[in-house]
């Protein structure tokens, strides 16, 4: 057996310094509404401590086709913002916002959608962009980068 040592720092994916600077501030996102598209559980918890904690209100699909159902029985402009889940049951997150995009309602079609996987590669970020989502987040959730996103989209 040959000892080693993890550098951890190293591991870490670096913030840009704007990240780090939004992620430091405390964010009110108060009155803005996200639908959380995710099917584990404990995802949901997660991120609903997140999201709460900012001041928005959420509300959870369990699946794709449930988000879809959702978007479409609200009116337009009721949900600020989409978290897509990639991998649910039923539907998956690349369908699903391929169902919204295609909504003859253009304000309920163009809602931001962010992609939340554990898939990171480039390929992966590609597949969700050529779905039409606007940007990709992966798991677990990176605090200051969470809340640059939502800075970036939720920006009153």
């Amino acid at each position: 057996m040959i000892p080693f040592r993890i550098n951890e720092a190293s591991s870490q994916t670096k913030l840009t310094s704007k990240e780090e600077d939004i992620g430091k501030k405390q964010e009110n996102f108060n009155g803005k509404r996200i639908l959380l598209a995710e099917d584990t559980e404990t995802n949901q918890m997660i991120a609903q401590a997140i999201l709460t904690g900012v001041g928005l209100q959420v509300e959870i699909a369990n699946d794709g086709a449930v988000a879809v159902d959702m978007v479409q029985s609200k009116p337009a402009g009721y949900y600020d913002l989409i978290l897509m889940d990639i991998q649910m049951p039923n539907m998956d997150g690349y369908e699903a916002t391929r169902k919204i995009r295609a909504l003859d309602d253009k304000a309920k079609a163009g809602i931001p959608i962010i992609a939340l996987t554990a898939n990171a590669f480039g390929e992966d970020r590609e597949k969700a962009f050529q779905a039409g989502m606007n940007e990709h987040l992966a798991k677990p959730y990176e605090i200051p980068k969470v809340m640059a996103m939502l800075s970036r989209f939720l920006s009153c």
